[in-house]
C-alpha cells in the first residue's frame, strides 16, 4: 500500500489537448503512470484520478462509491453558486439507491426497445428533412448547426414533449451551463430559467396529458413532485441533445481526417454500427471526468481511498487502455467487441444510450450516403473545437460536397 500524498505534492488534473481526437498527453508522462493517482483537485484538496479501463469499471460499480455531487470536489472547476448543497430531487444521476432507484425504475420502464424503435423511423425522418434542407441550400454549410444540433434537438423534444420552437432557448441555456468560463452568478440565473422552463412544461402536462416521457411520468404509480419531473426534464433535455449532437459533429470530423476509415465505411455501409462503437470509444466527448466519492476507506489500484476522498474517472484516457484495447490510439472502424465507457458503467450507465446509437448510426450512415464528396471547406486546424466545455466537441464544422 502507498504512502500518504501531501497536497503540496501534487498536480492538477491535465487538460490541454495537443490533437483534436487525443487526450492530454501529459497523462502520459512518465510521472502519472499507474492507472490510480492522487491529483490536486480544484479547491486545493486531494482527490484520485482513474485512467485504468478495469479501475474506472469497478468504481463505477461499486456502492461503496457516492454519485452525489454535493459530497465531491471537482478537478477542473471550483464550487459554484449552485454547489455545497444537497441534491435537488429528480437529479439522478447524482442520487444514491435507494433514491435513485426509485427514479430509474419508472424511467428505464419509459425508454423501451419498443418506444425506441417506433423512434427510430420518426429518426430516419428528421436524418432526411435536414440533409434535404442542407441539399437545397447548397455549400458550404456548417455541419453542427444545420445537422449535428437539429436532429437529436427534433428526438428529443418530441420524447419530452417540449415545443421545437423553443430550441433556440434551451439551447442556448445549456451552452452556457457546459460551458466551463460561464460566471458564477449567471449560472445561478441559466440553471432558474431552464427550471422555470420545466416547471411550466409539466404543469401543462399535468393539464393536458401525453404519450411522452414526462407524460408517462406523471401518470406513473410514481407520485413525482413538479419539482422532481422539472429536474428530471431538464437532465434528459441537455443530455438527450448535447452529447449525440456533438459526437455527430466530432464523428464527422475524425471521419475526413481519417480518409482510409471513411473510405471503408463507403464501400461498406454495414460496419457503420461497429464504427460507431469504435467512434464512441475513440472520442469520449465526456472530456474530463466522471466523479464518485468514497463512503468508506477503499483500497483501489494499490492506493488506499480513505472515506470523503474524491475519486475523478478520467473515461476518455480509460478508453485508451492499453491492457484493455490493442492499438488503441488508433481509430479502427473494423475494430471488433468494442467494449467501453463511453456511456459509464454500472447503475448509472447512460439511459439513453441505446437513443444516442440509433442517432449515430441513421445520422452518420445517411450523411455519408447523401454526400459521398463531403469534405472540410476550411483548413482542419480553423475548426473550432469545443476546449472549454464540459461535452467535447467542435463548435462548427464547415462542410462541402
Amino acid at each position: 500500500m502507498t504512502q500518504p500524498y501531501a497536497t503540496e505534492t501534487l498536480t492538477p488534473l491535465p487538460t490541454q489537448r495537443n490533437t483534436p481526437f487525443d487526450p492530454p498527453p501529459a497523462l502520459r508522462d512518465p510521472a502519472w503512470l499507474g492507472p490510480v493517482r492522487p491529483i490536486l483537485m480544484a479547491g486545493d484538496r486531494r482527490g484520485w484520478l482513474v485512467t485504468g479501463y478495469e479501475e474506472a469499471r469497478q468504481v463505477l460499480a461499486d456502492p461503496r462509491f457516492s454519485a452525489d455531487r454535493a459530497k465531491a470536489d471537482s478537478p477542473i472547476r471550483t464550487r459554484r453558486a449552485q454547489d455545497g448543497r444537497e441534491t435537488p430531487p429528480g437529479m439522478f444521476i447524482s442520487h444514491d439507491p435507494p433514491d435513485h432507484t426509485r427514479y430509474r425504475k419508472q424511467l428505464t420502464g419509459l425508454f423501451t426497445v419498443r418506444r425506441m424503435r417506433a423512434l427510430s423511423g420518426r429518426i430516419e425522418e428528421y436524418v432526411d428533412e435536414r440533409l434535404d434542407a442542407m441539399e437545397a441550400a447548397g455549400g458550404p454549410a456548417d455541419l453542427v448547426a444545420e445537422f449535428a444540433m437539429p436532429v437529436p434537438s427534433l428526438v428529443i423534444c418530441e420524447l419530452l414533449g417540449v415545443d421545437y420552437a423553443d430550441r433556440s432557448q434551451f439551447q442556448e441555456w445549456t451552452a452556457k451551463l457546459l460551458n466551463l468560463e460561464t460566471p458564477v452568478e449567471e449560472v445561478g440565473e441559466l440553471w432558474q430559467r431552464l427550471d422555470d422552463f420545466m416547471r411550466d412544461l409539466v404543469r401543462h402536462k399535468r393539464r393536458h396529458p401525453a404519450d411522452d416521457i414526462l407524460g408517462g411520468l406523471i401518470d406513473s404509480d410514481t407520485a413525482f413532485t413538479d419539482e422532481e419531473l422539472a429536474n428530471i426534464g431538464k437532465l434528459l433535455l441537455i443530455a438527450g441533445h448535447e452529447t449525440t449532437a456533438n459526437m455527430i459533429g466530432l464523428s464527422t470530423f475524425a471521419l475526413l481526417q481519417h480518409q482510409d476509415q471513411l473510405d471503408r465505411l463507403r464501400r461498406d455501409p454495414e460496419l457503420i454500427p461497429g464504427a460507431v462503437e469504435e467512434l464512441l470509444r475513440y472520442l469520449t466527448i465526456v472530456q474530463f471526468v466522471a466523479v464518485r466519492v468514497a463512503l468508506e476507506d477503499v483500497e483501489l489500484g494499490g492506493h488506499l481511498i480513505p472515506a470523503g476522498e474524491t475519486v475523478a474517472m478520467h473515461l476518455p484516457e480509460a478508453n485508451r487502455d492499453p491492457n484493455q484495447f490493442a492499438d488503441p490510439d488508433a481509430l479502427d472502424v473494423t475494430r471488433e467487441r468494442v467494449r467501453h465507457v463511453a456511456f459509464g458503467h454500472g447503475i448509472h450507465q447512460c439511459l439513453g444510450q441505446q437513443l444516442a446509437r440509433t442517432e449515430l448510426v441513421v445520422g452518420l450512415g445517411k450523411l455519408l450516403a447523401r454526400f459521398p464528396g463531403l469534405r472540410l471547406a476550411v483548413d482542419p486546424s480553423e475548426v473550432p473545437l469545443r476546449h472549454d466545455m464540459v461535452i467535447y466537441g467542435v463548435h462548427r464544422l464547415p462542410v462541402a460536397w
